[in-house]
């Protein structure tokens, strides 16, 4: 039966593409309706879109097995935005005011607003997290209503090289896809794991992935910092295939022998791990390749973690992504940054009903896919997709030279309006600046009218203070006066 109301997600990932579909029920939890899996190795790497028209089949590939699996027509979807060009920023809007102003909510969007119209080369802003507000030697969070003569806010900008960003949106534009809404995955992936303690006393979220890892940085419920790696799991592929063997072969290895911690007295340097029936490899060798990368990998993570949070890491250190699967890796990340408190996040910590596999494994590869399908609240359904190849007249079929209708979109939103992890698409961007433009031509327009009543008004001023107009005026009042007293 076709499902007439469900959430679909997109994820974009450098191994694997993977689209998921799912319902959202009124206990909170979510059912997973369908998911499919499409390799994206040759034309993403490292989160980064290099062949546009490639990347545009596989999202349509995804989106037909998903309609045939939902029986239903997918009008639109959600997209995470990743990858290695993704970096934080910290930036600085102050505003000087009056003696004992009164602080409003318009003071903080037009700081906000400030912030959002930064230009930095060849980058775009994806969002915009405040970091906390100073108000005039006192940090606040919330200054509204608070009086000061100087209102700062500290935001930490999220950006994108361009040409990254514009490929993505491309993209789905060439695979006519309506974008519901683009999400920054990262931040998706951390509301779906980390628990509201670790985030309050702070912690270090790492997301192993094939091609990257992702760092992300909170204290007092705060994303502080964030940063991606172009370091990842299929590093170690690569090194263990410099043993004379192929990466597919050495893949297999590394799932079946590697290990990121592994104590030297428990090395035996008599064993040899198999390559195939004919080869092998010394253990010792092997376990040195795997943890040497293992051991760069974790020393570039806590490089990016900032030294002021160091000894403020009390929810600790979260590890989670496919790469997260390693034998001993919370000892590994134990002995190298001294950082006592470890987990792995396995899974999300919402309620998921799933029959699939790739979701019942709880591996941590799901974990990005499924918060961006918690995060979608637009429906995605469109009409019933019928089985009968030869009816023209069916239900799903729409009127000739029309196509099926949107669920209506959201309005482009002010940079104030957007939520924290929303990035606006190409289309909204656009959408926005026209909006933006037609207020300030507005504006302008009121000004000159503003203007020019103020001109006429001196003018008038200025030609009734005049020395003739004076005169004529003494000359009517005196002529005046003579015609009375002649009465």
């Amino acid at each position: 039966m076709a499902a007439k109301e469900f959430i679909v997600a997109i994820e974009l990932g450098s191994s694997k593409m993977t689209g998921i579909a799912g319902q959202k029920n009124l206990d909170g939890s979510i059912t997973v309706l369908g998911v499919v899996k499409e390799d994206s190795s040759s034309f993403i790497r490292k989160g980064y879109v290099y062949n546009i028209d490639k990347t545009a089949q596989c999202l349509t590939n995804i989106i037909k097995k998903l309609e045939n699996q939902l029986k239903t027509e997918i009008l639109q979807v959600y997209v995470g935005v990743g990858g290695q060009s993704i970096r934080s920023v910290r930036n600085v809007i102050a505003k000087d005011l009056p003696a004992d102003t009164r602080i409003t909510q318009d003071m903080v969007i037009e700081l906000m607003d400030a912030n959002r119209n930064m230009k930095y080369q060849d980058q775009e802003i994806l969002d915009a997290a405040v970091q906390e507000y100073r108000v005039d030697s006192q940090y606040q969070l919330d200054p509204v209503g608070i009086q000061a003569s100087h209102l700062e806010g500290n935001f930490l900008n999220i950006l994108q090289r361009t040409s990254f960003y514009r490929n993505l949106n491309k993209c789905f534009e060439v695979a006519g896809i309506n974008v519901a809404e683009m999400y920054l995955a990262p931040l998706a992936l951390a509301d779906a794991v980390l628990t509201e303690a670790e985030k309050r006393s702070g912690c270090a979220l790492v997301d192993i992935g094939s091609d990257t890892t992702t760092v992300s940085v909170y204290s007092k419920n705060i994303l502080r910092h964030l940063a991606v790696i172009p370091l990842g799991s299929n590093n170690i592929t690569k090194d263990i295939a410099t043993l004379q063997m192929e990466e597919s072969d050495a893949e297999k290895m590394k799932l079946k022998y590697a290990s990121a911690f592994t104590d030297n007295n428990d090395i035996d340097n008599n064993l040899k791990y198999s390559i195939d029936p004919e080869r092998q490899v010394e253990s010792r060798k092997f376990i040195e390749i795997v943890e040497g990368r293992l051991e760069e990998i974790i020393e570039n993570v806590w490089y990016q973690i900032p030294s002021e949070y160091y000894d403020k890491l009390l929810g600790g250190i979260i590890l989670t992504g496919g790469g997260s699967n390693m034998s001993n890796i919370e000892q590994a990340f134990m002995n190298h940054t001294h950082v006592d408190k470890i987990r792995t996040a396995k899974f999300v910590t919402h309620t998921i009903n799933a029959t699939q596999e790739d979701i019942k494994a709880k591996d941590g590869k799901m974990n990005t896919v499924l918060g961006l399908l918690a995060k979608g609240d637009m429906n995605c359904a469109g009409s019933a997709v019928s089985d009968d190849l030869f009816s023209s007249q069916s239900s799903s079929a729409s009127p000739a030279g029309q196509t099926s209708q949107v669920t209506p979109s959201r309005q482009a939103r002010q940079a104030s309006e957007i939520p924290a992890g929303v990035i606006r698409t190409e289309a909204e961007k656009q959408k926005a600046e026209e909006e933006r433009r037609r207020q300030q031509e507005e504006e302008d327009r009121i000004k000159r009218e503003e203007e020019e009543a103020e001109r006429k008004r001196i003018a008038a001023e200025k030609r009734e203070n005049s020395f003739w107009n004076k005169a004529i005026k003494g000359i009517k009042k005196f002529g005046k006066t003579i015609v009375e007293e002649e009465d």
